[in-house]
């Protein structure tokens, strides 16, 4: 079977900000480590085109939706994925013809099988949210929103809308879905949400309005092309019709359910409650987790356009560079978690840990092989006790962060386990002091610095293969300064378990001082 993981499908309404890059890195390094694993991945991303809030982005820019989504992906979405080094699978658009086609089938499914029927609905609507809100949910306007009704999550007065719409049997599932839920603990992830939406399960659901009929920018409803499916059902529906839903059975089957759907909390519900009954409606089985990373704060406000804290990721790539954008954000924020970004954060840890204790690390490794030994890789022929502990460091690191970032999420966690054993391996060096046992012309010490060398140049050889999921292009300079690409090959062919294996970076190996990893900040 595959594993298959996904990002939600993005709002084309604006161009893409660090909240929603946070996610897609989320995702491209856990599709990026289980293939280090040897694993079948499917890595899947996309845009979300339809509905009202795009429908008016579009005529307010004076153009139509499709090619306001249509100038989006082109210009925005896709360049920046591709600029950040994202490994997707597949981009799927709400607008292809194999999603849409395939939506209008599910769909009519669920009305043969009597889960949908014709209503009207009066309530408050949230246009960002494209979603109608109970009103103990919504706060009380202040200032020039006074005496209005606002979203909780935009801060924008919600619309009264009254329609006659179809409705989904949600409330239909209220028990299936507890069951669920208690059956599997890990379902949804963190543990804080999965509380949350047990106890907005535990009140009731109520029926689930999936058509509008104000409006027509959707996907048309199959029996009646007076209304537009529910922006929502259409969007949950990418992650069935992008692996071959009614399509492809062979594709479908190896790969649907996504074992790892990573969402925003903001939208969790529409994952962890709408998602999983729509698939109980149709028979089809549940994702074997949703886990939702908190917001991406600046001055204590949610990152978003609305309150003017978006900030692009090439502002920061630009400066600190793709590879330390990567990883900073993992490595700064526990998944799951909300977490703050500055900028003197990140240039502190930059500095500290990038540049200080890993770029510095080779520099120094690479540097000595070249002046004693000419760039020849040495032979270890002097162990003790001291290279052991660096071994078994080794292993401890590549169990932590195999065990943290492959099955537990916890990318920091893993990314600290492997900068454990960097400052490990600095303190090693520091310790046996390589410089003193060059001026000894004995042939013990000659042995001593030969062992000394390989080990820490062994050390960055499994090092480059644990951070390769986060930081791909730096991981590849030190590969190719290590000499290793020559006698193992390519880094992407290296796997995991690889890592831990003492010993495959062959003596003779040639090594280059390369550019520095991490230049110093300007």
């Amino acid at each position: 079977m595959t594993y298959y993981v996904t990002t939600p499908i993005y709002y084309v309404n604006d161009a893409p900000h660090l909240g929603h890059a946070y996610t897609t890195l989320a995702a491209d390094v856990l599709a990026r480590w289980h293939r280090r694993r040897g694993e079948d991945v499917w890595f899947l991303t996309g845009t979300d085109e339809h509905g009202q809030k795009i429908l008016r982005t579009a005529e307010a820019n004076g153009v139509g939706p499709k090619e306001w989504a249509d100038r989006l992906v082109h210009e925005s979405w896709q360049p920046l994925w591709e600029h950040l080094e994202i490994a997707n699978d597949d981009f799927i658009r709400t607008t292809q013809q194999r999603h849409t086609d395939r939506v209008r089938e599910f769909v009519q499914d669920l009305h043969d099988r009597g889960e949908i029927y014709q209503d009207s609905y009066e309530g408050p609507y949230c246009v960002d949210c494209e979603e109608f809100k109970l009103p103990g949910e919504l706060l009380d306007g202040e200032g020039e929103y006074a005496g209005r009704k606002l979203c909780p999550i935009h801060k924008k007065p919600v619309e009264l809308l009254k329609e006659e719409n179809y409705f989904f049997r949600l409330s239909a599932y209220t028990d299936r879905l507890l069951a669920h839920y208690e059956a599997n603990p890990g379902f949804i992830q963190p543990e804080s949400a999965r509380n949350e939406v047990v106890n907005f399960v535990r009140q009731g659901l109520q029926d689930l309005s999936v058509s509008r009929s104000t409006f027509d920018w959707g996907v048309k409803v199959p029996w009646d092309e007076q209304h537009v499916i529910y922006v929502w059902i259409d969007a949950l529906l990418n992650y069935a019709t992008a692996v071959g839903y009614n399509e492809n059975p062979e594709k479908f089957g190896s790969t649907f359910p996504a074992d790892v759907h990573l969402v925003g909390k903001d939208i969790l519900r529409f994952h962890a409650v709408i998602w999983p009954a729509l698939l109980l409606a149709n028979g089809l089985p549940l994702p074997g987790r949703i886990a939702a990373n908190g917001w991406l704060l600046v001055g204590g406000e949610k990152m978003s356009k609305s309150n003017l804290t978006g900030i692009k990721p090439q502002d920061l790539t630009a400066h600190f560079g793709v590879d330390a954008y990567r990883w900073y954000f993992l490595r700064a924020i526990a998944f799951g978690q909300d977490g703050s970004f500055s900028w003197e954060d990140f240039s502190a840890r930059y500095t500290s840990e990038l540049a200080n204790d890993y770029g510095n690390l080779a520099s120094r490794v690479t540097a000595m092989v070249g002046g004693y030994f000419d760039g020849e890789l040495p032979a270890a022929t002097a162990d003790g006790e001291a290279e052991r502990a660096v071994r078994e460091g080794l292993a401890r690191a590549v169990a932590e962060a195999d065990r943290r970032i492959g099955e537990e999420l916890d990318f920091q966690g893993g990314i600290l386990a492997v900068f454990d054993f960097v400052k490990q391996v600095n303190g090693y060096l520091t310790e046996q002091q390589p410089w003193k046992a060059a001026k000894d012309p004995s042939e013990e010490a000659a042995a001593r610095l030969a062992t000394i060398l390989y080990t820490a140049a062994e050390s960055l050889r499994a090092v480059a293969v644990l951070l390769g999921p986060v930081m791909p292009e730096t991981s590849g300079k030190l590969w190719e300064s290590l000499g290793a690409e020559a006698s193992l090959g390519a880094l992407a062919d290296q796997r995991i378990q690889d890592a831990a294996e003492w010993g495959r970076l062959p003596a003779g190996a040639t090594v280059t001082k390369g550019a520095v990893l991490f230049p110093r900040l300007s």
